[in-house]
């Protein structure tokens, strides 16, 4: 893990400003998150989407990958998720949906009051596959 550099914290001020587009009427913990693509100027976004069922809660990092392969667009480079918390890294679920589309991706978020970068692979060291 390494602090962000500044292409990073630019992709994260656009997980920031779409967090508050979040759906969270039971947690109050808006999270956004910004998919960056390979050939694509603009990050794909993404916001948690709770229900009253919490298990059909959709968080934002798996919104914005749901959303970019609708698009047809598969080639992932970096994703940055902001939450207003002290550590705020994607949830397990979303590791492996991400790892899914993007083993080798960059994760960037905040991390004890900093924001960090990190490769998926050391956030999931071990990750499901067929």
């Amino acid at each position: 893990m390494r602090p962000a550099n500044a292409a990073e914290t630019e992709l994260h001020d656009h997980a920031r400003r779409v967090a508050a587009n979040a759906h969270v009427p039971y947690s109050r913990f808006p999270v956004g998150a910004a998919l960056r693509v390979a050939g694509r100027s603009e990050p794909v976004l993404g916001v948690n989407v709770e229900n009253a069922s919490l298990g059909l809660t959709s968080c934002a990092e798996r919104n914005a990958v749901f959303t970019a392969i609708g698009e047809g667009l598969r080639d992932f480079e970096v994703i940055a998720v902001h939450g207003e918390g002290g550590t705020v890294p994607p949830c397990g679920a979303c590791r492996q949906v991400l790892a899914e589309f993007a083993p080798g991706l960059t994760v960037v978020f905040p991390r004890d009051g900093q924001l960090v970068s990190a490769a998926l692979e050391e956030l999931l060291p071990e990750r499901f596959e067929l």
